[in-house]
């Protein structure tokens, strides 16, 4: 990738270019030292600019129409007057280090809508298949005057702890008739969920998705409190008839006043930070120790003797550090 000077990047991403802002996206997501420094340079240009907007987290069993509900819901954002951003997180292959970046084929009307941005990110290496860079993504987004982010998650699993913490709202779409509605949530998630939606709630499905409702409900009864003082709700929609949409961001609207009224949203914000930071300098420490003279050549030989069962991997470990 050919890099502009800076000036090209900022004043692009204020000026609302998503070619600009795309970019610079890229100059995050790549490993190359120079793409980073550059990469930085403008993400502490748009840390002034960020911050405005609201951030959604969305998660779902595989099946539950999640990127239709978000191109139904990102649709009305719009004909509201939002500018809504979808940073759409993609299964990465562990075998090809491939990446099926599908999203905008997969929300077809959302992606040419002018007061939209999908951005498809590879999940790569990290925990649950969250991009690393999300967080930078997002201060970006917002720089560019996206007033909704909406962060979809792979599908349940470790990724959804990573979307919560860096999100506002963090919202379960789930479906009925599919046995026990209660099997294969993790109960971590649904305390999570500040409000679950039922999705495909049509045709014949209905009863059974208001079934699922009550279920669901009396479920959330047996979570403690939330910090935010917040009561999660269970709610009906169908992404394909457009019904409850309008409601699911009533929800939101409703829980953003709240927590600002409380001090919580801003309070949440800064833990959120805060804890980004320890996870960037983690990183950073990691990546450090790992580039370090002859550190490789060391650690494949300790592998080939803890395989040999000749060495412990705590013994090997200590080895390593110098602690031995």
């Amino acid at each position: 990738m050919k890099t502009k000077d800076f000036s090209y990047y900022s004043d692009g991403i204020t000026s609302g270019s998503t070619v600009a802002l795309s970019q610079a996206i890229t100059l995050i997501e790549s490993a190359k030292k120079e793409h980073q420094q550059l990469a930085q340079q403008i993400v502490n240009f748009c840390l002034p600019h960020s911050g405005n907007s609201v951030r959604v987290g969305i998660t779902g069993v595989p099946g539950v129409g999640k990127s239709t509900f978000i191109e139904a819901f990102g649709t009305f954002l719009t004909s509201i007057g939002k500018k809504v951003a979808v940073l759409a997180i993609d299964p990465t292959s562990q075998q090809s280090r491939g990446s099926i970046l599908g999203d905008k084929t997969r929300m077809d009307k959302l992606a040419v809508n002018p007061n939209a941005y999908i951005r498809p990110s590879a999940s790569g290496k990290t925990l649950g298949g969250v991009g690393q860079k999300t967080h930078e993504t997002i201060l970006l987004c917002e720089a560019a005057g996206f007033d909704v982010i909406l962060v979809e998650t792979v599908g349940v699993g470790q990724s959804e702890t990573e979307v919560y913490s860096m999100t506002d709202f963090f919202l379960l779409l789930m479906i009925a008739g599919a046995g026990d509605e209660l099997q294969g949530i993790k109960r971590g998630i649904m305390e999570m969920a500040d409000t679950i939606l039922i999705n495909k709630a049509e045709g014949d499905n209905l009863n059974k998705a208001k079934q699922a409702s009550r279920e669901y409900a009396n479920a959330l009864h047996l979570f403690p409190a939330k910090e935010s003082d917040w009561i999660p709700k269970v709610e009906l929609c169908s992404a394909i008839e457009e019904t409850g949409i309008e409601e699911a961001w009533k929800i939101i609207e409703s829980y953003v006043v709240k927590t600002q009224t409380t001090g919580y949203f801003e309070e949440n914000r800064k833990r959120q930070t805060k804890d980004w930071f320890y996870k960037f300098l983690n990183h950073q420490i990691l990546a450090s120790f790992y580039e370090g003279n002859g550190i490789s050549d060391q650690l494949k030989q300790l592998e080939q003797q803890v395989l040999n069962g000749e060495l412990s991997p705590f013994e090997a470990s200590r080895i390593v550090l110098g602690k031995k």
